[in-house]
């Protein structure tokens, strides 16, 4: 697969839900956990997109600090999804259902000041994948012959 032809998504067929995804030059694997019926060989969908989030949160930053020449040593990102009744959240647009909420943490290491590290925690909200996330997505889908 070429480098700019996205990202291919198969069934391996060494599990009930085992994946190969293939980007470019690179082989990835995805799985549901065994709790969920699958076999465990690889991240599940959600551990894929905030791994997305959290890589582009870091680079983004690193980036930034850089063009700075800020003392930034090291940024680790730790994130979790969970669901949570939309009435339970101050901040969402829905009131009714449930929302899909991401929590993040920035660990920013470095001889930083308080107003570059605020900086740079504005800039987390900036990469591109949040934006992606907190805007409006459209998914557009069709079937196509099997190759």
């Amino acid at each position: 697969m070429a480098e700019n032809q996205g990202v291919l998504v198969r069934e391996t067929g060494m599990g009930r839900f085992a994946q190969e995804i293939r980007t470019g030059r690179h082989l990835l694997a995805a799985d549901e956990p065994v709790a969920l019926g699958g076999g465990g060989s690889g991240p599940g969908p959600y551990e894929y997109l905030l791994a997305a989030l959290g890589a582009c949160t870091s680079m983004t930053i690193r980036m930034y600090a850089t063009r700075k020449d800020w003392p930034l040593r090291r940024v680790s990102v730790q994130l979790r999804h969970s669901r949570i009744h939309a009435e339970d959240c101050a901040d969402c647009e829905t009131k009714a259902g449930m929302v899909d909420r991401i929590e993040r943490d920035i660990a920013l290491e470095g001889d930083l000041s308080a107003e570059q590290r605020a900086r740079l925690m504005e800039i987390a909200d900036k990469c591109p994948m949040h934006r992606t996330l907190t805007s409006e997505i459209s998914i557009k889908t069709r079937e196509v012959q099997a190759a």
